[in-house]
């Protein structure tokens, strides 16, 4: 019997009744297969560990181990299982967003967002087209890293002005939970994914929307493995010839020639990058050659597999509060219920959306960390005693119609959002800061 397609009665039924909210559990596998060797991302200092080794004789013996991979113990179907944190939360949100804004350059997906334009701005070559920025030179709400209450945006100009002031910015500086139509019209994935105002006039005390959906990906049964690292230099380079300074010219970045050297209390300074050790050899210029090494503090894992854990809360989509429609008009009471149903509706509906999305563009973490998933996107409904309906799939075609029926609901009830971007531009000071750290950036100076 094939699986019935998640739509949006479905969504509103689920508002409506009080579920819990929408999940998917998708195991993932190596695309090398089972055993392929996989790198976790690494975090701050290393963490002393003891990892249990079953002997041939069935007794465990303690190996000392010391990583820089988020390692945790982890209960599985009733068994303690060592397990790693493969891509976090917030990266997790990231490839969901990375998905929405490529639905939304292709016109698969429409909704409203604020964008940085930094086409030329942030160039010291005023004919050259900088793009670095973001897709098309623009930075959107789908890629700062604190969405819409993020520095960039803050620093940037509506019509000429200060962003935070302007018409929409107070606005979003008065938003919150109980009254949160000012993000909904102009930047509803932040309600999707989180935000906090903690830059804006009220610092610390600004607005706190929490993630509706979150996800994350775990390596489950995890055994250590060693990396291995070395290179031979093509032009037999040797790590003792130089010294390698830092030269007058920054076109030059280094030299061999002492008095073409920058100096420091009247003697060259040596070349280095990022106060690395190895000041003044071919080293920090990425010459010479590099001996055999092993390291076994982020030398990859093998795990028995990956699981993606995505969860969509309804209530958290409930605590949303919108006492006016877009257009600004107060809702009257017996109206403001569909209404605020129809808005959550729309949002549950993109979230939806975003996971499905997120499929097209695969699991390739990081270099060396990709996945293929075991079977096709599932979604459990799960209710608020605990019960389950489903399972849902969803396609990325059907998602694109999901939000479009949520979007025409939402519409009726004076929620039906734009697909517009809000352009700003870069104040003046955020571009000559800009420009200075790209030009400190190509210097190698310390950071």
């Amino acid at each position: 019997m094939p699986e019935a397609t998640l739509s949006f009665d479905h969504v509103l039924e689920a508002l409506n009744r009080g579920a819990a909210g929408f999940r998917a559990r998708t195991r993932l596998l190596p695309i090398g297969g089972s055993g392929d060797k996989v790198f976790p991302p690494t975090f701050g200092d290393e963490i002393p560990m003891r990892i249990p080794e079953e002997q041939p004789d069935g007794s465990i013996a303690y190996r000392d181990l010391r990583t820089k991979y988020a390692v945790e113990d982890r209960r599985i179907e009733g068994q303690t299982r060592l397990c790693v944190l493969l891509d976090s939360v917030a990266s997790q949100a990231n490839r969901f967003e990375e998905a929405l804004q490529r639905a939304w350059d292709e016109s698969t997906l429409s909704f409203p967002m604020v964008r940085v334009d930094f086409t030329k701005e942030t160039s010291d070559a005023p004919e050259e087209d900088l793009s670095t920025m973001g897709g098309d030179g623009y930075l959107t709400t789908l890629e700062a890293p604190h969405r819409l209450s993020d520095a960039l945006l803050r620093d940037s100009l509506l019509d000429g002005v200060r962003f935070r002031a302007s018409d929409v910015g107070r606005a979003l500086t008065e938003a919150a939970p109980h009254n949160a139509t000012a993000i909904y019209k102009h930047c509803p994935t932040a309600l999707v994914f989180g935000m906090w105002d903690s830059t804006g006039p009220k610092g610390g005390q600004g607005a706190k929307f929490q993630r509706a959906l979150v996800s994350e990906i775990v390596g489950v049964s995890v055994a250590f493995g060693r990396k291995s690292a070395s290179r031979i230099d093509p032009a037999g380079i040797e790590l003792q010839a130089g010294p390698i300074f830092m030269a007058k010219d920054d076109q030059e970045e280094w030299t061999l020639d002492a008095k073409a050297a920058a100096t420091k209390n009247k003697q060259p300074i040596p070349f280095s990058r990022k106060g690395k050790a190895d000041a003044g050899k071919p080293s920090t210029i990425n010459h010479g050659n590099i001996a055999p090494s092993l390291d076994e503090i982020a030398g990859g894992v093998t795990v028995d597999y990956a699981e993606q854990i995505t969860v969509l809360s309804l209530p958290a989509l409930r605590r949303l509060r919108f006492p006016a429609a877009l257009d600004g008009k107060l809702l009257e009471s017996g109206a403001r219920k569909e209404a605020e149903t129809a808005a959550r509706g729309a949002l549950a509906s993109l979230a939806l959306a975003a996971v499905a999305l997120q499929r097209v563009e695969g699991f390739d973490l990081r270099s060396r960390c990709a996945f293929v998933p075991d079977g096709p996107l599932r979604f459990q409904l799960v209710d608020r005693d605990g019960g389950e309906q489903g399972p849902f799939e969803l396609s990325p075609e059907n998602a694109a119609k999901l939000v479009e029926s949520a979007l025409a609901r939402a519409k009726k009830h004076g929620f039906g959002w734009s697909g517009e971007a809000i352009d700003l531009t870069p104040a003046p000071k955020l571009v000559e800061l800009i420009r200075r750290s790209r030009r400190v950036a190509a210097r190698g100076d310390e950071e």
